[in-house]
């Protein structure tokens, strides 16, 4: 049976630390919790579980935070969990299952994060795999009876161990937060961030958010340098804050960025809200159509189902 390390990083979780822990303690053969700022009881609930508490200087970068938490782990394993996740009865006995039974050879364990939909988190799936466990130390070995090489890409299983995601409040704020301090410091947001600031945005920002992260996906969409994709998505962005400015001459400018290629649900919905917004239904219903049946939505899921079929509805006209 193997053995695992929980490393864990939190901050003011007081409300639902102990319902993580109470769903998997049982499950590790070491509890590492790193403690990123908290002001409230979310230490002295830690320290009924582990004496390996840990304090990190909080800067702005989970990976650092995660790192600095991975660096304790004594054990073959490490587990990680957030604060809000829960392991039901069921589930609790596949992981225990899986620990008796997990081959030597795997590096990496993926579980399904489930429940996403429902707290408007930053993803388009109510379930889907990430990695969640992981052996510490890998081991390199040669493979190929001829012309030999070092295996480099891990050995990863897909498990069926479902994870519940249950968050007390929603991070957008946070997390947008972060990617503004990056944009502020000058640094560049890889395509997969770019992509994450895009989504979270459609999917959880308000109005102030749009506005303030206008100026970053302009220039983006504008940046000769950035794949197709980052441009679309920062086009949608940028479409949706000038539409909330009453900019139309800025919305033209970025739907035209999008639409000139294969268009996206997310920028046929804005120029239907853009027509609507202007009392012309019949160009408005066109362009609801269109992002319910012609195209397929790249930032938020609904931007091509429920929101378009709403409108739709709400203009007279039918829904199949």
């Amino acid at each position: 049976m193997i053995q695992i390390s929980l490393c864990m990083i939190v901050k003011n979780e007081e409300k639902v630390l102990a319902r993580c822990l109470d769903s998997i303690v049982d499950l590790m053969d070491e509890v590492i919790i790193v403690d990123t700022g908290s002001t409230d009881k979310t230490k002295e609930i830690a320290k009924k579980y582990t004496d390996k508490i840990y304090d990190f200087q909080w800067v702005d970068d989970f990976s650092a935070a995660r790192n600095f938490a991975f660096s304790k782990a004594t054990m073959p394993y490490i587990y990680t969990a957030d604060a809000d996740e829960v392991l039901n009865p069921e589930n609790h006995q596949r992981f225990q299952d899986l620990k008796e039974v997990l081959l030597p050879e795997i590096d990496i364990v993926q579980m399904k994060y489930g429940n996403q939909l429902e707290h408007g988190t930053a993803y388009n799936f109510d379930e889907e795999y990430r990695p969640k466990l992981f052996k510490r130390l890998r081991e390199f070995v040669w493979t190929e009876p001829v012309h030999e090489m070092v295996r480099l890409d891990p050995i990863v299983f897909d498990s069926d161990i479902v994870i519940d995601h249950r968050p007390h409040d929603n991070h957008a704020k946070r997390d947008f937060a972060i990617f503004q301090k990056q944009i502020k410091k000058g640094l560049r947001l890889s395509k997969r961030l770019h992509h994450m600031y895009a989504m979270e945005l459609y999917i959880s920002g308000d109005q102030e958010d749009f506005l303030e992260a206008e100026e970053f996906f302009t220039q983006t969409a504008l940046d000769p340098n950035r794949s197709i994709d980052e441009v679309k998505e920062a086009a949608c962005i940028a479409s949706r804050a000038a539409r909330l400015r009453k900019d139309a001459h800025t919305m033209l400018k970025m739907s035209l960025k999008d639409l000139l290629s294969q268009g996206s649900s997310e920028m046929c919905f804005e120029l239907g809200m853009y027509f609507l917004d202007q009392g012309d239904t019949e160009e408005a219903a066109m362009w609801f159509y269109n992002a319910r049946y012609e195209t397929q939505p790249i930032l938020n899921i609904h931007a091509g189902t429920d929101w378009p079929e709403e409108k739709m509805r709400e203009l007279g006209m039918e829904v199949e």
